[in-house]
């Protein structure tokens, strides 16, 4: 049987790692898989490594603790994949572990295929020569990609955002609005400040006071918070001007935001799955002044949302750092939540840019991936 060696290092790319596992199975029954990932890659028949939880780490107070146990385990998948001599060693998004793991074993004859590539055109782009020496193909997600990286000399395919895959349009908002008693004129505010644990103190303070303002505004204002399980003591605690309808199953989440009229959410792929579920929205984003200095330093497009960088104008309003603040957000909320040309002008635009995110062919994102992995493979022979 031919192996595929697969590696995600956080709940993400597990996801696309069980798509693209399903995708190349139905193709390829033939094909037997190992590496590292999470629940989603182990329904598909995945016995990881190791468990995956061990690599998602975020931020240098997380990692710097890990920095041994991480060593160890970059020798272990090292040696596994040497050892098990893969037809392809296929790595999915966490550049930080999985590019590394590339770099030692492609010098000794492993193909690799590297899924979502890292989005250094946004900053940094001299990174780009050396992700060059690491991979053999790179699978792409957002369109004006492949130019960029092909011009590095990186064989690049573009697949389709994964976003579209996500079941974010299927949202069932009369059923949220049923369970919670929400009457259809109640303006739902969906509020998305973060998961990692530093977005979520920057943000929290931030968005619960823009709350405060805009329920003075509106006296019928209902709030939704999706967030994850260990989350919800923090959401709860936090000063909200009503008590928030706090979700943690993804299908509410769906529900939640195809109930809302409007949403504001940190800055990141987020705003995209808003925008598949047809959710006007204003992004927001803080890092510390110190961060914020040299990403100023290092940046090199004009818009923090894909939303945005996808229709080449502001469709979506971005607050960054010090244009961050309660009363800038409340006032950039307050149009979406009473007129509704505003919103349906922002769901037109989320149209055009979801166009943009669709692979040929009419395929779907992981069936685009499976197929550009089994060329790679075909054209090994």
């Amino acid at each position: 049987m031919t192996l595929l060696y697969l590696v995600a290092g956080e709940p993400s790319g597990d996801v696309l790692g069980g798509r693209l596992m399903t995708a190349l199975r139905a193709r390829r029954p033939d094909l037997a898989f190992a590496g590292i990932g999470g629940p989603r890659m182990a329904e598909q028949g995945l016995v990881s490594l190791f468990p995956m939880e061990e690599l998602s780490l975020m931020g240098l107070a997380e990692v710097l603790p890990k920095l041994r146990a991480l060593a160890r385990r970059m020798a272990e998948a090292e040696v596994d994949v040497l050892r098990r001599r893969p037809a392809a060693l296929v790595t999915i998004d966490a550049p930080s572990f999985t590019l590394r793991l590339a770099a030692r074993v492609r010098p000794k004859g492993v193909h690799v295929i590297h899924y979502v590539a890292p989005q250094v055109w946004a900053w940094r782009q001299g990174r780009v020569r050396k992700i060059a020496r690491r991979v053999d193909r790179l699978l792409a997600l957002l369109p004006f990609e492949p130019p960029f990286f092909e011009s590095a000399g990186i064989p690049t395919t573009f697949v389709g955002h994964p976003v579209l895959e996500s079941g974010a349009d299927r949202g069932d908002a009369a059923r949220f609005r049923a369970v919670y008693g929400l009457d259809p004129g109640t303006k739902l505010l969906a509020v998305m400040p973060g998961s990692r644990g530093g977005e979520l103190a920057r943000h929290l303070p931030i968005f619960t006071r823009a709350t405060e303002l805009l329920r003075r505004r509106f006296a019928t204002l209902a709030l939704a918070v999706p967030t994850l399980p260990r989350l919800v003591e923090s959401i709860a605690k936090a000063p909200w001007p009503v008590t928030p309808i706090i979700i943690t199953e993804t299908g509410d989440k769906y529900d939640a935001w195809a109930a809302s009229t409007a949403a504001l959410a940190k800055s990141g792929t987020t705003s995209l799955e808003l925008a598949v579920a047809g959710a006007p929205q204003v992004v927001a984003y803080r890092v510390s002044p110190i961060t914020a200095v040299i990403v100023r330093r290092l940046i090199t497009v004009p818009h923090a949302s894909l939303v945005n960088l996808l229709a080449g104008e502001t469709v979506v309003p971005e607050l960054l750092q010090e244009r961050c603040t309660p009363e800038a957000l409340a006032d950039a909320l307050a149009p979406l939540l009473t007129d509704p040309d505003a919103a349906a002008g922002q769901r037109a635009a989320f149209a055009r840019v979801l166009a943009q995110l669709r692979p040929a062919g009419g395929l779907a994102p992981s069936e685009a991936a499976a197929e550009a992995v089994l060329s790679e493979l075909r054209a090994q022979r």
